[in-house]
């Protein structure tokens, strides 16, 4: 009779477990399919191709600086350049304010850095790029760190951007992102920074000699005033109404004097008329942490001067006046 009695009870908590069991599977199976299968994208967005949980991250006012590092073997060419700019930051912007297949701006294209962030997601690039030695990189840096063939996917032009932007047509680019010349900022006397990284690896330590290059415009006044109107103005008016531009800067020291370049721009920029009849409307700005970077004991122990790990993205819209 007691054996009985206890087979029951056993046989139950048998059946208890499987159900535990087959729960736990369930609920495991539904945590993977939740992985693989990420929400869909609301229908009204027609800026990116994020969904709400993918949107929010994105809205935060800072981000931290990626790079592959130095000696990574898809880093040597970006180090050729003086001023190199990460393809992964640019990722995040272009990601972020336009849809596969749209098209991309960058009138300071460099080596290339925006056309790889288009190729990798699946994004139109023009890069407009004065000097030819830069030009030649940037198309040589698709075909080799992304795939043979892939900078017939995208423009590229060697030339000066005061120029070319005259020829595109007006309103006809989805988003405009760059990093223009800081100025003279790279002319200046190599410091320890630039001696131990740049000279001492034989890398370019400015843009060029070239009368044309903007970092070689003696008044920084003169400087601002070109790049404002002859260059990002122009780019107002071939970006698409309701599109977005982005502007990558860092404030610096002229000998003693402090230049707040990005607000500089903010100022020139913000609610101007384009020659198309909108305006240029400042949506923002976002910190582009440089927490990598080595601090370096300048003003010590007289003053205090600025380690400056930080860049400035300036958000601007199109919008109706």
């Amino acid at each position: 009779t007691i054996t009985a009695a206890q087979n029951p009870s056993e046989k139950t908590k048998e059946a208890a477990i499987k159900v535990v069991e087959k729960a736990a599977i369930a609920i495991e199976a539904e945590e993977k399919e939740e992985i693989k299968t990420p929400k869909p994208v609301d229908k009204r967005n027609t800026l990116n191709d994020l969904n709400g949980t993918e949107w929010l991250p994105e809205t935060k006012s800072f981000f931290y600086q990626k790079g592959l590092g130095a000696s990574h073997p898809e880093a040597q060419i970006e180090r050729q350049h003086p001023a190199p700019f990460s393809f992964q930051d640019i990722q995040h912007l272009v990601g972020f304010f336009t849809k596969k297949e749209m098209h991309v701006l960058d009138p300071f294209g460099g080596v290339g850095s925006t056309a790889k962030a288009c190729e990798l997601l699946g994004r139109v690039s023009t890069s407009i790029e004065l000097q030819e030695n830069f030009h030649n990189l940037s198309i040589q840096r698709l075909e080799t760190e992304v795939g043979k063939g892939t900078s017939k996917k995208h423009n590229f032009i060697n030339g000066d951007s005061r120029e070319v932007l005259k020829t595109l047509e007006t309103s006809s680019v989805d988003f405009i992102v760059t990093s223009p010349p800081y100025w003279g900022i790279l002319n200046k006397k190599a410091d320890y920074k630039v001696l131990k990284e740049r000279v001492a690896n034989d890398l370019s330590t400015h843009y060029s000699d070239d009368d044309e290059d903007l970092a070689n415009i003696t008044s920084y006044d003169e400087f601002l005033n070109i790049l404002v109107n002859e260059v990002f103005m122009e780019c107002a008016r071939i970006l698409k109404p309701k599109k977005y531009m982005c502007l990558v800067v860092s404030d610096f020291r002229n000998k003693s004097e402090y230049i707040s370049f990005h607000s500089d721009l903010i100022q020139s920029l913000n609610k101007r008329t384009t020659q198309d009849n909108y305006k240029v409307s400042l949506q923002g700005t976002k910190i582009l942490l440089q927490n990598h970077k080595s601090l370096l004991p300048y003003g010590y122990p007289f003053a205090y001067v600025e380690n400056i790990h930080h860049q400035y993205v300036l958000i601007f819209r199109k919008d109706s006046k």
